[in-house]
């Protein structure tokens, strides 16, 4: 069968320039749309032995699970849920890991309607009381593995109202339904909505936690059109193939996951890779796409850092095709030597929870490294400047995206969930403000600052840290770093410099002095960090990020 996403674009599908790719390129916006139904069940049909996902894990393990499987696991799951009182519009929380149980079960949340609420099986219990209580969750789904999560489930049924399921995946525990056991009595045979009952459109189907690096997280809501702004992140961005195979490094608790290891895969005829692991290990990794014939790759400018500290001799990895990077910027010595060993440029992007990729290098565009790319043709982005005015090339200003000419586009956000004056503070007259600073060149391409949050203002300088951290991470001794602003009376601020040293390395004044000259001469010597501070380990969010405001208040 042809890959679906063809039959929701009213365009061409091929372009030999961005131009022609930013002028032509649309989403055809369908009478009515359910990924579940439309996609999986679709593919399932006319193709059952079709592959969805190629499931391993650290044992050896390995599970072709096909899209006819899928079809009977995902209507087993939707009975059981839909017998436990599960119904359209209530909130299920899904805390899965890697576990191949993900898919079928987000597939059954889709079929009913029920909006799902993806978390990390790293949340401590004042996390999950929160999420519980904040977004309203009916039900909450675990990992057998996670017994820390469950305990605090098991605090949440006794403290929050909202909350009254509570299921373990594999195995009994008192209080707790087992979705292992109960799914096997359930029938294969799910009958569709009808009416008001079937979800599709403007519903909601999904609610993210953002892992924010400064308050609490927010919640951020998406419509069953989501899925298909996600056509541009695996076509265009991953550069995902028809019988391929992708490979996306998330955990299901991340948005990151709904990116690269479902909608957009299977939209262009892609199965999905999964490795079930508890800690990465770049050599199991590299072992995995050389073992396994992945064709498409993406993970964060840090795992690629890890996976060059590895020798690529005995690791086979012809197969691979593509490769994506996003979640933070990326260095250009690094990307200049992941092509150096693999003859496969990294592909940069840039996006939010709120938003699918938003800026991206295109495959019909030359990939300059450090760079973002270029705006997706679904969004109209633009840099704007404290007044809003739009920022000439090589002027700083904050990324936004106008939707003022109508109903906001596919893949963009609903809002956050049940808090309109919080949605209002970032999506207001017609603008979404991202938050993020970046200044574009005079050929379109955007190249990242940083949040708004963490520009730093020395002596009429505005210095952003990824170009400090960028240069800082081109010296052999630094493996991890963060630039954030500290206090000084004559300057206002001066940068500072948080690093975590190579293996190997002696933090001393010695090696302070090196790094500063390595900034002088690297970038402008005005940017170079006055104040040096060796760490063992820089303080991060639970999905990874680095937490400059934890660092920020202790500069104070």
């Amino acid at each position: 069968m042809k890959p679906l996403y063809l039959q929701y674009l009213n365009c061409p599908t091929q372009y030999a320039t961005y131009d022609d790719f930013n002028k032509k390129f649309r989403i055809t916006r369908p009478a009515s749309f359910n990924f579940a139904y439309d996609v999986a069940d679709r593919i399932a049909q006319e193709e059952p032995d079709r592959l969805a996902v190629l499931w391993t894990d650290e044992t050896g393990a390995c599970i072709r699970y096909t899209f006819g499987q899928l079809k009977r696991d995902s209507d087993r799951a939707a009975n059981l849920f839909a017998s436990l009182g599960v119904k359209k519009g209530e909130k299920v929380m899904l805390i899965l890991r890697r576990h191949l149980e993900f898919w079928p079960i987000l597939m059954a949340l889709h079929k009913i309607g029920a909006v799902a609420v993806p978390a990390t099986h790293l949340l401590t219990e004042k996390d999950v009381l929160y999420r519980v209580d904040a977004a309203k969750i009916q039900t909450i789904v675990i990992s057998h593995r996670d017994e820390g999560v469950l305990k605090s489930a098991e605090t949440a049924l006794q403290k929050c109202d909202s909350l009254r399921c509570a299921m373990v995946l594999k195995g009994r525990r008192e209080g707790f339904h087992s979705y292992e056991e109960e799914v096997a009595r359930q029938s294969d045979v799910w009958q569709k909505p009808q009416g008001d009952a079937y979800a599709h459109n403007h519903d909601l189907l999904l609610l993210y936690f953002t892992s924010g690096t400064t308050g609490m997280p927010k919640m951020v809501t998406h419509d069953h059109y989501y899925p298909l702004g996600h056509i541009v992140t695996s076509l265009y961005w991953q550069q995902c193939e028809d019988g391929g195979l992708h490979f996306t490094i998330s955990e299901t608790g991340w948005a990151k996951s709904v990116w690269g290891k479902l909608y957009g895969q299977w939209l262009t005829g892609s199965a999905v890779f999964v490795y079930d692991f508890e800690r990465f290990i770049a050599r199991d990794i590299l072992r995995q796409i050389s073992e396994h014939h992945v064709t498409s790759f993406c993970a964060p400018p840090t795992m690629y850092r890890y996976l060059l500290q590895e020798n690529f001799a005995g690791y086979d990895l012809s197969s691979l095709r593509h490769c994506a990077v996003a979640g933070e910027p990326l260095n250009p010595d690094m990307a200049a030597e992941w092509f150096k060993r693999t003859h496969i440029p990294l592909l940069e992007a840039f996006g939010q929870t709120e938003l699918v990729v938003t800026l991206a290098t295109f495959p019909f565009m030359k990939s300059c490294p450090g760079s973002m790319g270029k705006p997706s043709p679904i969004f109209d982005v633009d840099l704007v400047n404290e007044r809003g005015e739009s920022c000439p090339p090589g002027v700083t200003g904050e990324i936004v995206i106008r939707t003022d000419d109508g109903e906001p586009p596919i893949g963009m956000f609903c809002g956050y969930y049940d808090d309109p004056a919080l949605t209002r503070t970032v999506w207001d007259n017609g603008i979404y403000h991202t938050g993020d600073v970046a200044w574009r060149d005079e050929w379109g391409y955007y190249w990242y600052v940083g949040r708004a949050d963490d520009v730093i203002k020395s002596s009429g300088y505005r210095i952003g840290p990824f170009e400090v951290e960028s240069a800082l991470l081109e010296h052999p001794a630094v493996l991890e770093t963060a630039i954030t602003a500290a206090p000084d009376e004559l300057r206002g601020q001066v940068v500072k410099a948080t690093i975590v040293l190579k293996p190997g390395w002696e933090a001393g004044d010695a090696l302070k002095k090196e790094l500063q000259e390595h900034v002088k001469k690297t970038t402008a010597p005005y940017k170079y960090p006055r104040i040096i501070e060796f760490v063992s380990e820089l303080p991060k969010t639970i999905s990874g990020k680095i937490r400059r405001v934890e660092l920020r208040e202790k500069n104070r």
